[in-house]
């Protein structure tokens, strides 16, 4: 059975120079997408990947991951509207694009899909109210 997930991954100063990405592909068999990466010598690395394999070999690459000291979060934690700032003006659907947010024709109001959301921060720069919040 296959698996596919967005994570983010807090990797130690102390390895952001180790080959764990290539580690995931030729020890693991794992498909990778990354979409986002902050990876800077002697400092923490954040890197967001679009993670898929056979259920198995990706159980076994996120306890590789674990055991290395790597911290990993499911991205759905991380991307956040906050309604009660959100006025739907919908500057944010026009420049999505993912489709994660999308104006729904029968409400008139934004509708946020955080399963089609790869965190590049576009909506979050569009957000006259900011009303849409990032966090890793």
């Amino acid at each position: 059975m296959a698996i596919s997930k967005r994570v983010v991954l807090h990797f130690p100063s102390r390895m952001v120079d180790q080959p764990i990405i290539y580690r995931l592909v030729k020890d693991y068999n794992l498909v990778l997408n990354i979409l986002k990466a902050s990876v800077t010598p002697k400092e923490e690395g954040i890197m967001v990947l679009d993670l898929s394999g056979a259920r198995a070999d990706y159980d076994k690459g996120i306890r590789y991951l674990q055991e290395a000291g790597v911290r990993i979060q499911s991205l759905g934690q991380d991307i956040m509207r906050n309604d009660a700032r959100c006025t739907h003006c919908g500057a944010c659907v026009v420049i999505c694009p993912t489709g994660a947010l999308a104006l729904n024709p029968k409400t008139r109001m934004v509708d946020f899909y955080e399963d089609k959301c790869t965190a590049c921060e576009l909506c979050v720069l569009a957000c006259p109210p900011r009303a849409m919040e990032v966090h890793f």
